[in-house]
């Protein structure tokens, strides 16, 4: 197994020089106001690249889905820039209550993933705690007019008044981006929903909740299919419970879950309808020296997501981040830590609630890089063929047209050098928990609180 650095971004100096292969990234947009005041509707809960990368779709607390165009000006320019702009705001979930549980369902999006592209519209599942939703994205550039039964405001005519049909015309208007419901699933699961993937094969996807994983079809809402059920007879004896779940990118009778115990199973739908028993199961033993009363807490995995080539997939505990070879179930391939600094705080990280964040992970689109986030608006960066990691910061200081990130180091000795930033000065409030990397170029969106950094490679 390798392993890269000590998490406190050793190789980040004020002085930094960038050798060959590798990106120097610079800062291409902010989106959303630089204000300390945040309203907590406008908190960022998830982001996420369309398959070509053209869109960029984002989600927030207050039920809220923006989706962002690239720039065509910009991606046609010579450098390239990779600049979004808005291209159709809608409100996605509302607030509901359960009036049998007594319990009030957030409108916050929990997740978006984008279908593969068919025709002019586009297609987008969003999901809060208990309800998915399967919107359609699309232009009209067009508007009828002379209908015989409908005035051109919209109201109806009485049929018995017409003493005459028209033929209607089609004219051209100005363009208008429509969302439009499609789809409604809801009613599957008991707990709240952590995960949904859509199926290679485009018709199925899976939603994934603590204790159960449901197979849809996206045609069928009032049907799904239960293939993994963990809820033990006795609540008392729950050990363990779902954190997130993918299917494979490729084969679309394999997914994967994660667990709260740090495992990750791989199942095959073609070996049983309810896939209770895994074809895999990875796991790396617990290091001895490192048992400690946080050990269960910190190993539970936030987020496990397929490589584009489906060989290999990436989870991310609290500390660290792992990559795994799909042949090889004992241990990882390689394991890069996050902030292996904050071993030491966990006591404290435990009594403010930190230490339960869902970090979220991704890779580039190549497979040879991997993103997660941090707090104190870190992100780091991880080069798989350099062999290098990178701690870089999305905050205001870098707003400014092509500012180059310098990389940043967290010092944890009594002295800190130039440009180091101590353990106890990092703010725990401003952390970067999602992040997504443009599936054909080094192009980043990062979620910092209420702000939407995007980040590309220097030409």
């Amino acid at each position: 197994m390798m392993l890269v650095n000590d998490g406190s971004g050793e190789a980040s100096q004020a002085n930094y020089e960038y050798s060959n292969g590798e990106i120097q990234w610079c800062f291409s947009q902010v989106k959303g106001a630089l204000d300390d005041d945040v309203t907590e509707a406008d908190i960022i809960s998830c982001v996420e690249f369309n398959d070509d990368g053209e869109f960029l779709a984002t989600g927030d607390k207050g039920g809220r889905v923006v989706i962002f165009q690239r720039d065509p000006v910009s991606k046609n320019c010579i450098p390239k820039r990779g600049e979004y702009n808005v291209y159709s705001t809608f409100q996605s979930h509302e607030p509901e209550f359960d009036y049998l549980k007594s319990l009030e369902i957030e409108e916050k999006i929990n997740k978006i993933r984008w279908l593969r592209r068919k025709n002019p519209a586009h297609f987008l599942l969003s999901t809060n705690d208990k309800t998915i939703k399967l919107w359609k994205v699309s232009e009209k550039e067009w508007r009828v007019e002379g209908l015989n039964l409908k005035e051109d405001s919209g109201t109806y005519r009485d049929a018995s008044s017409l003493t005459s049909l028209q033929i209607p015309t089609v004219k051209p208007s100005p363009l208008v981006v429509e969302a439009s419901l499609r789809r409604v699933f809801a009613n599957a699961h008991t707990y709240h929903i952590n995960s949904i993937s859509v199926n290679s094969d485009q018709e199925t996807y899976l939603s994934a909740d603590d204790l159960r994983i449901n197979l849809w079809n996206l045609e069928i809402t009032d049907q799904s299919f239960n293939i993994v059920d963990i809820k033990p007879t006795n609540m008392e004896e729950l050990t363990e419970v779902i954190t997130a779940s993918e299917f494979h990118p490729s084969s679309c009778n394999l997914f994967v879950y994660s667990s709260s115990k740090g495992t990750i199973r791989l199942c095959d739908m073609r070996a049983a309808a309810l896939c209770d028993k895994h074809a895999k199961l990875f796991d790396e033993p617990e290091d001895p020296t490192n048992r400690s009363f946080f050990s269960e807490i910190i190993s539970s995995i936030s987020d496990v997501k397929f490589s584009y080539s489906g060989r290999y997939m990436v989870s991310r505990d609290y500390l660290a981040i792992k990559v795994w070879d799909l042949h090889m179930e004992s241990r990882p391939i390689e394991c890069y830590p996050v902030h292996e600094y904050l071993r030491s705080k966990l006591c404290s990280l435990y009594e403010n609630d930190c230490i339960f964040d869902k970090f979220e992970c991704c890779w580039n689109g190549t497979d040879t890089a991997i993103m997660t986030g941090s707090y104190n608006n870190f992100f780091r960066m991880f080069d798989r063929n350099l062999k290098k990691d990178y701690t870089l910061e999305a905050s205001r200081e870098v707003a400014k047209p092509k500012t180059v990130l310098k990389p940043r180091k967290v010092g944890m000795g009594g002295k800190r050098k130039k440009d180091e930033i101590g353990v106890d000065c990092l703010d725990f409030s401003k952390k970067i928990l999602h992040t997504a990397w443009h599936p054909k170029e080094n192009i980043i969106a990062v979620a910092a609180t209420n702000n939407l950094f995007l980040f590309q490679d220097k030409c």
